[in-house]
C-alpha cells in the first residue's frame, strides 16, 4: 500500500470513526452531568474506546454474514439501552437518596459502553465486506470514540456544577431522547 493509499484510508475511516464516536460524546455529555470524578471519567472513556474497537473487530469478522440483518438489530438494541438508561437516570434524580439503579461503573459502565458501541459493530460488518485494513480500522474507531468521550465528560462535569440539581434530568434527557432517535429514524 502506497503512502497516499493509507492517507486516504486512514482519512476514510477516521471521518467514519468521529461519525460514530459522536454519539459517545453527545451521550457523554448527558453522563457528564452526573457526579463524576476524574478517575470514573478516565476509566469510562477507556472502557468506551475498548468497546469502539472490540465491536468493530466482530463486526469485521463477522462481514459476510447478516449484515442487513445484524444492522438494523444493533441499532434496536442500543436505543433500548439508552432508553432504558435515560429513564433510570431521570427517575432516580427524583429519588434523592436512593441508589440508581444503573451508575456508570461495573455492569452499569459494560451496559453504557455497550449502548454507544453497538453501531461500530454495524459499520465493522459493511467494513467486513469491503475488505477494510482490520487492525487500522479498530485502532482508529477505539481512539477516536475515546478522546470524544473524555472530552464530553469532561465538558458535562463543567456544566454540571452550573445547573446543580437540574444536571442529571437534563443528561437523562439526553440519553433518552438519543434513544428515541435510534428507535425511530427520522
Amino acid at each position: 500500500m502506497t503512502l497516499p493509499d493509507f492517507a486516504s484510508e486512514f482519512l476514510t475511516l477516521f471521518v467514519m470513526a468521529f461519525a460514530l464516536g459522536m454519539d459517545a460524546f453527545s451521550i457523554g455529555l448527558g453522563m457528564g452531568l452526573i457526579q463524576l470524578r476524574m478517575k470514573q471519567i478516565f476509566y469510562i472513556g477507556l472502557t468506551i474506546g475498548i468497546f469502539h474497537f472490540i465491536m468493530p473487530l466482530l463486526g469485521i469478522g463477522m462481514g459476510r454474514l447478516l449484515s442487513e440483518k445484524f444492522g438494523m438489530f444493533a441499532t434496536y438494541v442500543g436505543g433500548a439501552l439508552l432508553l432504558f438508561l435515560g429513564i433510570q437516570m431521570i427517575y432516580s434524580s427524583f429519588k434523592k437518596g436512593e441508589d440508581i439503579l444503573i451508575k456508570p461503573v461495573g455492569f452499569g459502565l459494560i451496559v453504557f459502553a455497550l449502548s454507544v458501541s453497538l453501531d461500530s459493530f454495524s459499520v465493522g460488518l459493511s467494513l467486513g465486506i469491503f475488505g477494510a485494513k482490520t487492525l487500522l480500522t479498530v485502532i482508529v474507531f477505539g481512539a477516536v470514540s475515546m478522546v470524544l468521550t473524555w472530552i464530553s465528560l469532561l465538558l458535562g462535569r463543567r456544566v454540571q456544577g452550573l445547573l446543580g440539581s437540574y444536571s442529571e434530568v437534563l443528561g437523562g434527557s439526553i440519553l433518552l431522547a438519543f434513544g428515541i432517535k435510534l428507535l425511530l429514524p427520522f
